[in-house]
Parts: C-alpha cells; sequence; structure tokens
C-alpha cells in the first residue's frame, strides 16, 4: 500500500474521524484509523460501536490497499508536520511515513478486524443548512439529561415540519426550545427524530458550518452525511414526552431584560452564592425594578437592582443561577430577554426572539 497526501488535508481528516475512536476499549483496534486507499481516494474510518464516522479526501494513490494505525498518534504527528506532502508506504505490520525531513514508523493493525462499516438504508430523511442547524443544537444539548436510566430524555427532539425545524431538550429541571424558518420544500410531509446528544453535537462540530447536511433515520441508526463524512450513531429509542404541555399558555408577570445588565449583576451575586447557587429574584412591577440577591451558608449577603420594562404582579422566586447562566450562554448575541411567570410558586419562563426563536423553562428552587 503507497499512497501520498496532503498534510492538511490528513490533518482535517483525522480531526473528522478522531471524534470516533474508543476513549477506553479492551479493543486496540477501537483506537485506531482504518485508512482504505483507492481510485486516487483515501477513506479514513473509526469507530467505538456506538458511533461510526467515514470521511473522503482526494489523494495520489500508488498501490491500494488497506491499513489500521493509531489514530491519536498519527493525527500528534500530523499536526507537527510542515504543509507539504505526506507519503505513506505500508508493508507488513509497519508504516513508514515521511514528509521533507521528517520520518517516522508506526506498527499497524490488520484492516480486516475493523469493524465493518455500517450498512444503512434511510426511511427518513431532510436536507438542512448546516450553519443554522449547528447553531440550534448550541442552544439546547446541554439540557439534555445524563442520567442513563431515562435515555428518551439525553437526546435531542428534533422536528420539521412546514419550513419550520424545531429542536428539544430536558433533563426534568429545565426545558429548551428553540425554533426557526427555512425552506424545506424537498421534505414531503413532516419529520421527526429524536437524536443522541453527544452525537448531534459532534456530527454538527465536524462537518463544518458551511453548506447543507443530511439527517436521516432508520429504524435503529441516526445518519449525517455532509461532503465526504457520513456520521452514524445508535437511534434512542422511546416516544419522546409532552413537552408543550409543561409551557404555560398565559403568565400573570413579564420583565423585559437588558442581557449584558441581567447578566453582568447575576455574576456579581452568584459569588456569594456558590454554596447553595440559589439566587432570588426580587421583582417589582410598579418600580420597574428587578433585585437579585443571596445568601451563603455562612450569613454572606449580595444584592443589587436594576431597572426592567415589567407587567403584572410583583414577587420573588428563586433559581439556580447555573441554569440561568446556562440560558444566557445560550441565547448568544440577543440583547434582550423576557421573563414571564405565571405565579411566583412556577416555573420562570426565559424567551428571546431572532433568528432563532428560543424558549428556556426553567424550575424555582426553594430558599
Amino acid at each position: 500500500m503507497r499512497f501520498t497526501v496532503s498534510q492538511s488535508a490528513l490533518a482535517d481528516a483525522l480531526a473528522v474521524v478522531q471524534k470516533g475512536i474508543a476513549g477506553s476499549s479492551t479493543l486496540p483496534i477501537l483506537s485506531g484509523v482504518l485508512i482504505k486507499a483507492q481510485d486516487g481516494v483515501l477513506e479514513f474510518q473509526t469507530s467505538n460501536l456506538t458511533i461510526s464516522i467515514k470521511h473522503r479526501v482526494a489523494a495520489r494513490v500508488d498501490e491500494a490497499g488497506a491499513v489500521v494505525l493509531p489514530c491519536k498518534m498519527l493525527a500528534n504527528i500530523t499536526k507537527t508536520l510542515p504543509d507539504a506532502a505526506v507519503q505513506f508506504v505500508c508493508d507488513g505490520r509497519q508504516a513508514q511515513i515521511a514528509c521533507e525531513k521528517s520520518a517516522f514508523r508506526l506498527n499497524t493493525l490488520p484492516a480486516e478486524d475493523f469493524p465493518e462499516f455500517p450498512a444503512f438504508a434511510l426511511e427518513r430523511s431532510v436536507e438542512l443548512p448546516s450553519n443554522i442547524l449547528s447553531e440550534m443544537v448550541n442552544r439546547v444539548y446541554r439540557v439534555t439529561s445524563t442520567d442513563k436510566n431515562r435515555p428518551v430524555l439525553t437526546g435531542v427532539y428534533m422536528t420539521v415540519e412546514n419550513n419550520t425545524i424545531r429542536l428539544v431538550a430536558t433533563d426534568s429541571y429545565r426545558l429548551a426550545v428553540c425554533d426557526t424558518q427555512v425552506e424545506t420544500s424537498s421534505l414531503d410531509g413532516s419529520f421527526e427524530l429524536n437524536v443522541p446528544a453527544g452525537a448531534f453535537y459532534d456530527a454538527l462540530s465536524i462537518t463544518g458550518g458551511t453548506g447543507t447536511i443530511l439527517v436521516g433515520s432508520t429504524d435503529t441508526q441516526v445518519v449525517f452525511v455532509a461532503g465526504g463524512t457520513t456520521y452514524v450513531s445508535r437511534r434512542i429509542e422511546g416516544t419522546y414526552p409532552n413537552y408543550k404541555q409543561l409551557i404555560p399558555a398565559a403568565c400573570a408577570t413579564s420583565v423585559k431584560i437588558n442581557v449584558d445588565t441581567f447578566a453582568a449583576a447575576l455574576k456579581r451575586v452568584a459569588v456569594i452564592a456558590q454554596n447553595n447557587s440559589a439566587v432570588r429574584f426580587e421583582i417589582d412591577t410598579d418600580a420597574g425594578l428587578m433585585g437579585l440577591s443571596a445568601i451563603s451558608s455562612d450569613q454572606d449577603a449580595a444584592q443589587e437592582a436594576f431597572e426592567v420594562e415589567a407587567v403584572g404582579e410583583s414577587g420573588t422566586i428563586a433559581f439556580n443561577y447555573h441554569y440561568i447562566f446556562g440560558c444566557l450562554n445560550a441565547i448568544g448575541h440577543e440583547k434582550e430577554i423576557t421573563l414571564e411567570l405565571q405565579s411566583y410558586a412556577q416555573a420562570g419562563v426565559f424567551k428571546s426572539y431572532g433568528k432563532i426563536n428560543y424558549l428556556y423553562l426553567v424550575m424555582p428552587v426553594r430558599v
């Protein structure tokens, strides 16, 4: 087996497929990357038996073949090489790698022992703008549950219907929903899928922020295809809960808040709240003020107030400040956010509107 590929193409390919190697496994083959060379194309494959990634790049192939090399080692070597042609010669159980004045020798594993890439026939699929979908995933995927006893909540629930993409995530304490309008005329009917959160995030991060990505499903798999990259993950079984019934239909109090002012004040008050994570929100609709306050277990205290546009009932409610920061980080560059309360004993709903609409429901805490 003999081929030559540019350092930049090799580095990019390894960065893509490295997401698929097993972090810790008793099978050494799963920490490797399968490289197939044929007809002017290199195909890189990794698998941890839950996800499988395949990426193709152009190369000069002098002698076709297949080999498994240690993925992280090869990636680390490639990063140090100059931007020049990298030559591979694989013979027996070793691979010789050369780039200008640098030379390396790596042990290989037999390609026939590498897991076969999953075959799939998509039952449903939709093609969507990668950059928009990536931004939406970034806003919700951290809200998913990590409880393996409730696997259905470890996914991001995606629906596409009537030119609207919607992503939903919840961990039972928070609920995040974002939606936006896109052109989906190629979609016949509707599309819905509960996608493993980590797979969703990784697939979007390695397929770039330009162009489109195809998202599809079989009865057991979730599939992403973009350019020369194919990403296959196991599908989450089970029915996603009816999240819509959690969202209040009306509110008794509505507060419009400047995001920068809010974030700065919360950051200062949170210094005192680190022990118990609770911050009190005191809303005075008559004065147009919202106060933030916290008391530590040692009775240290912090408080701050700032102007808001508020209508409805005055009152006090407390939230876990980590959850509120999660919301503020998710909305990105939006300048204003609205807090809606049905009552001061029920969940708070934060909303922002823009190209991507965002709703973040968070349960209150007792203080």
